[in-house]
Order: structure tokens, then C-alpha cells, then sequence
């Protein structure tokens, strides 16, 4: 399969007065992963608001591939690229936050948890000092449902606002959700564009307390300088992650630029020219080292997303997910 933007923008033949947003053929994943690496997406639009994201998927064939991406902080994409068209959100249609009422705040799919942390702290709402240390967005974190500090997203949730491939609106409920460990049950097609949280009145000097020890802890054991996309994997029920992977000698484990962390082995982080393939790569040997040492099976928390370059695969060595 080969990555043609410019043949699929042609094919497509959307109206250039249809939309607001812009789209781009080919475009640099490797400038929006927080890894900095990956191949391009064959076509990126970047909706102006909800009104136009909605006009766009109307618009958009169903046989074509459609992936939403946030802010790129937990993404690995492939060497070859993705194919069909990658929506991301701006951050000025989509980045928004509000307080609604004395106890709940609205905040858009693309605004960063640690924004969302911030608006609460302003508003005097307890619960949401988590985010603080969470390095990503919220439409992330309302579709993994993230978590931290003994938090998750699932318990701040009211609603969750979604658009479907032919630009339909939906709200979800809490239940809908359908949450669990760091997944969620709705439906993949779905792309979340805003949420309605709920917190509970604290103290400003309480939660501010509670902030600095999030960024206390992730200054002193996370590698929040390097380029990472966060937890690599999910914890085992009954361990850390982060354990196994120190028992089975993964920390510090090198494949071509890739590297487990010397300060955290739960995060992966390229030390300056990686590629897709040396990512994922490491990825699986420590899966399969942690399977042989402990009986464990690792999960990805990290999202691979894409094709692989021509002539490189990467077959999990446990075959259990792709």
C-alpha cells in the first residue's frame, strides 16, 4: 500500500467553499508525535470547529479510512505512513474550556489535561489535580480513560459529546462509556469533540498543594524532558509495569534510537533519530523478555497506528494484539 495525498484529495473532490478547515496531502506525522518520528499522513484535515468537522465527515466516503488524532502525545506511527485521512482537531475550535455550573466544567476534546486541571483550580473544584500530570488531551483521556495519582477520568465524567462518520452529534452518558482500565467500550467510529465534568469545592491552597506534588513526582521519576509518548504499557493486575520490565533487565534496553528509560523503563523514548520500526521493535522485545521472566503479558498503553515501510514488519512476538 502506498501513501498518495495528493491523488486522494483529487479523488475526493470536496468543494473548497465546503469547508473551514485546512487539508493537507502528505503530511509530517513526525512534526506532530510527541515522539517526532513516523511516516506522513496521506491526507490531514484540521477542522475549524464542531460545525465544520461535522460538514467535512458528511462529505467523506465511508470506504475511505478515517483516523481522529489529539495533541499526539501517546501516538507511534509506522514508518509507511497512514493511509485515508487523519483528523486533528485545532486547538483553537476545539481547546476550549468553561465552568458550566458551580461544580461541573465543559473542556474540548484537544484542550490539554493539564488546562483542564488548571481551569478547576481557578473555579475552587477538587478531583481534577491529576490531570496536572497527565501529558496529553482529553479526548484521549476520555477514550483510554487516563489516570494518575490514584484518579481516572471515569469518575470526574458526566457527558462526552461525539460526532459519527456522517457527521451525526451524539452525547454520551458516564454508562455509556462503558469504562474500564484504561479503556473505554465507545463505539471506535466516534470522534469526541468536548465533555462535561463534574468536581466537588476544595480549598485553592489544598489543590494547589495537591498540583505540586503531581509535578514534584513527574519531575523526579519521568523522563518529561525527552521525547516520549508516556506509559508504554498498561500495569499488570497486581504489579507495575514498570517493575516487570526492571526484573526482566529492560531498563535502559537500546533498539537502533529507541530506548527504555534509564529513569522510568515504562517509558520509551527516542534518543535522537529512532524510527517507527526501532520503537516498536523495542516494544515487543520487552514484552517477550517480561513474558519469560514473570508469566506476565504486557499490554501497549501506547497507540501504534499506520503502516509498515516497505520490507518492515514487526510481528509481536506474543500474539495477543497487532
Amino acid at each position: 500500500m502506498s501513501i498518495d495525498g495528493e491523488r486522494l484529495l483529487a479523488d475526493l473532490g470536496i468543494p473548497t467553499d465546503a469547508i473551514r478547515g485546512r487539508l493537507t496531502p502528505n503530511a509530517d506525522m513526525s512534526k506532530i508525535t510527541w515522539f517526532r518520528t513516523g511516516g506522513p499522513a496521506e491526507l490531514l484535515f484540521q477542522p475549524a470547529d464542531e460545525e465544520d468537522l461535522a460538514a467535512f465527515l458528511a462529505l467523506l466516503p465511508e470506504e475511505v479510512p478515517l483516523l481522529p488524532v489529539g495533541i499526539g502525545s501517546n501516538l507511534l506511527v509506522r514508518d509507511g505512513g497512514i493511509p485515508g485521512v487523519v483528523v486533528r482537531p485545532s486547538v483553537k475550535g476545539f481547546g476550549q474550556t468553561r465552568r458550566l455550573s458551580e461544580t461541573r466544567l465543559e473542556a474540548g476534546s484537544v484542550c490539554p489535561d493539564k488546562r483542564l486541571a488548571a481551569l478547576a483550580l481557578d473555579s475552587g473544584l477538587g478531583g481534577f489535580a491529576f490531570y496536572h500530570g497527565i501529558p496529553g488531551a482529553i479526548g484521549g483521556a476520555l477514550r483510554m480513560n487516563a489516570g494518575a495519582n490514584g484518579t481516572e477520568t471515569c469518575e470526574r465524567v458526566v457527558e462526552v459529546h461525539a460526532l459519527d462518520r456522517k457527521g451525526r452529534r451524539h452525547v454520551l452518558s458516564n454508562a455509556e462509556m462503558g469504562y474500564a482500565y484504561r479503556h473505554s467500550d465507545a463505539p471506535q467510529d466516534l470522534i469526541f469533540t468536548r465533555a462535561v465534568f463534574e468536581g466537588m469545592p476544595q480549598d485553592k491552597p489544598a489543590i494547589e498543594a495537591e498540583m505540586a506534588a503531581v509535578q514534584e513526582h513527574r519531575e523526579t521519576v519521568q523522563p518529561i524532558r525527552e521525547k516520549t509518548g508516556g506509559s508504554t504499557f498498561k500495569n499488570p493486575e497486581g504489579s507495575s509495569a514498570w517493575k516487570e520490565i526492571d526484573k526482566a533487565g529492560c531498563r535502559g534496553l537500546t533498539e537502533g534510537g529507541a530506548q527504555m528509560s534509564p529513569m522510568h523503563c515504562n517509558f520509551m523514548i527516542n534518543t535522537g533519530a529512532a524510527t517507527g520500526y526501532d520503537l516498536e521493535r523495542l516494544g515487543e522485545t520487552v514484552r517477550a523478555r517480561v513474558l519469560e521472566a514473570s508469566g506476565l503479558r504486557l499490554h501497549w498503553e501506547i497507540k501504534r497506528i499506520g503502516i509498515f515501510a516497505e520490507n518492515r514488519t514487526v510481528a509481536p512476538f506474543l500474539q495477543d494484539e497487532t
